[in-house]
């Protein structure tokens, strides 16, 4: 899998209208959306995957109740509320409070990213966010700004929190089309 590592800003992207510019916006929302820091917390499985190859949770790990793991085993028995470096190789744990997975409601790792748009935008599988609360979820949730800061070992999202945030206002306020 190659990774995409750079994003646009959305005034470099355009379209022959807003309907056209919208879809364009949220496909280089996508880099991000799609990229493995976010996939890997979003998955339509009952555990997380890691790393650039989302491969599977080590030790193996099921969601549990309410998205934090299973009873004796939650998230944060391991993830903590920082990165943690590995002490003797390369690599780290990867922290921030809370941590925990999406809710399987928002799953979309395997899915189109005209299927993700469409869910991304359904307050019933979106934990019931308006399109504002999207852009604030994506501009300003720390959880979210962590794909930027994910530790030794690990690729970053493209771009930045910031340009992510300015990329979903625009595709908001060019109408929140989704891809076909």
């Amino acid at each position: 899998m190659v990774l995409a590592t750079e994003l646009q800003a959305p005034e470099a992207i355009t379209g022959a209208d807003d309907t056209a510019r919208s879809v364009a916006l949220f496909q280089e929302m996508g880099k991000v959306i799609t990229h493995p820091r976010c996939l890997n917390c979003h998955p339509v499985t009952g555990g997380p995957t890691q790393g650039d190859d989302m491969h599977p949770h080590s030790p193996p790990m099921v969601r549990g109740v309410a998205d934090f793991g299973p009873d004796g085993l939650s998230c944060t028995t391991c993830h903590g509320a920082e990165n943690v470096a590995y002490s003797v190789e390369t690599g780290s744990i990867p922290g921030h409070s809370p941590w925990q997975l999406a809710p399987e409601s928002m799953g979309w790792a395997g899915q189109s990213l005209a299927n993700i748009c469409t869910q991304m935008k359904d307050p019933e599988r979106n934990g019931g966010r308006d399109l504002e609360a999207i852009w604030e979820h994506h501009a300003n949730d720390g959880l979210v700004g962590w794909a930027w800061d994910p530790g030794q070992g690990r690729t970053p999202a493209p771009g930045s929190q910031e340009l992510f945030g300015q990329l979903t206002r625009a595709w908001i306020e060019t109408g929140a089309a989704c891809p076909s």
